[in-house]
């Protein structure tokens, strides 16, 4: 089990788009999802939003150190259609990323499908025997140069996960050698240290609403 102790987030909930059905919000970088087992882990998105909106059900997550948008349904009509749009693979997600180095192409398919690390908790891994199929797609954004001799260049991505494996992205970007900076888990000597918080924030969620049927798209600017 992880020893992990989240320091206290000072990080708001932005409210995005509210109904009577749904929620879309940016979380913050240092926000739990989910309250974790150990009562030290107890602030987290859902727990603040159920003191605000006591019928909210959180429909996926963001990794602690991701910000961006997040779906969340107000009650169990809505739950039930948006999980289904998620099971489907109906609801599209954009993020926006920071990653070491100069990336050789300007768009790329990362198709490497991801496993528990049963010996090495919390990390996933690339398993071609038991891994479960995942896919992400990049375009990148922008490119900037090493500044002095002892930085590194970076390149600003934009990611289309077409999976939503866990740790995705983050171990995708390593495997191509290019991990995201302030990364803890997938990184190399410098990318961690490059950023004080994880660069990789949800800046996109396109979905149909569960009562109007309308198609949405909402957006969610990126801070870094």
């Amino acid at each position: 089990m992880s020893e992990f102790i989240a320091p206290p987030c000072l990080g708001q909930i932005e409210v995005l788009y509210q109904d009577e059905d749904i929620l879309l919000i940016n979380k913050p970088s240092g926000l739990l999802s989910l309250s974790g087992k150990n009562p030290l882990n107890i602030d987290s998105v859902h727990h603040r939003l159920v003191n605000m909106f006591p019928s909210a059900t959180l429909l996926h997550r963001l990794d602690f150190g991701t910000s961006g948008i997040m779906l969340v349904a107000l009650n169990k009509q809505a739950n039930g259609i948006l999980t289904k749009q998620f099971q489907q693979g109906m609801i599209d997600k954009t993020y926006t990323a920071i990653l070491f180095g100069d990336l050789d192409d300007n768009q790329g398919d990362i198709d490497l499908p991801i496993a528990k690390d049963i010996d090495n908790f919390p990390y996933m891994k690339i398993c071609h025997q038991t891994g479960k199929a995942a896919h992400s797609q990049f375009t990148v954004i922008e490119r900037r140069v090493a500044e002095h001799r002892f930085s590194s260049a970076t390149t600003r991505v934009s990611f289309v996960p077409l999976t939503g494996r866990t740790h995705q992205l983050r171990l995708h970007s390593q495997q191509i050698g290019h991990p995201i900076l302030g990364c803890d888990l997938y990184t190399n000597s410098k990318s961690q240290q490059m950023a004080s918080r994880l660069l990789l924030h949800a800046t996109r969620l396109s979905f149909t609403h569960p009562i109007t049927n309308s198609r949405q798209h909402i957006d969610c600017p990126c801070p870094f």
